[in-house]
């Protein structure tokens, strides 16, 4: 097992490992949705699958972007995507892999896996006044506002910034809009205080967990 298999754990939850950069997949290790070490590429997509509440031909396309990214998450090398095929991913070794932008982009959360507060009031300062579907109105950002956002953060990130972290990106707040925004087409948007839970307390929120198996309950 990795020397970073075993990272901090919140109250009543799984520890997660500091070399795990993906909040998404953080809050599912912490939840004990999946473990923190080798995860098989279907277990990763079932879980993003029933997140994502698609259903027929939608749901089947989730299963095989998710098994795609998973896939190379580890090495673009041959030998590294085909241990992640048979074996699965390590998500405790996903630091310093293919899709990591170590600490950059919206920097909320660090090399080290430190979340910076500051930086959720920034991803805030992009959003606007949203009608939540409940009832009643919150900040967040939809996908216009999410695109202003990550153009911010490569401009932010100047010379140190790489030709390919757009590319990534599109594969993080864009998805996360997807899977945990509220309302639909245009509308459709991302919740500040639900991301400040995700980042924060490694969490998502019940109307997605009640969508995932019934996890693993952590040792007292």
């Amino acid at each position: 097992m990795s020397d970073h298999a075993i990272g901090t754990a919140l109250a009543g939850q799984f520890p997660v490992s500091t070399n795990n950069p993906c909040p998404f997949l953080r809050a599912l290790v912490a939840g004990g949705y999946v473990g923190g070490h080798v995860v098989p590429l279907s277990q990763l997509a079932e879980m993003v699958g029933c997140a994502s509440g698609e259903t027929g031909s939608a749901l089947t396309k989730v299963h095989i972007e998710t098994r795609m990214v998973a896939g190379i998450a580890n090495g673009l090398g041959p030998v590294s995507v085909f241990k992640s095929a048979t074996s699965g991913a390590l998500l405790d070794e996903l630091r310093n892999g293919p899709l990591d932008k170590h600490g950059g982009g919206s920097r909320i959360l660090d090399a080290e896996a430190k979340v910076h507060e500051d930086q959720i009031e920034r991803l805030a300062s992009f959003g606007k006044d949203c009608k939540d579907p409940a009832g009643g109105i919150e900040t967040g950002l939809t996908a216009k506002e999410i695109e202003a956002f990550m153009a911010a953060n490569i401009k932010r990130d100047g010379d140190a910034a790489r030709w390919y972290f757009p590319i990534l990106m599109k594969g993080e707040w864009p998805v996360l809009l997807k899977i945990l925004g509220k309302g639909e087409g245009e509308a459709r948007y991302l919740s500040v205080a639900e991301v400040r839970m995700l980042f924060i307390e490694r969490r998502l929120p019940e109307r997605i967990t009640a969508r995932l198996p019934k996890p693993a309950a952590p040792k007292t």
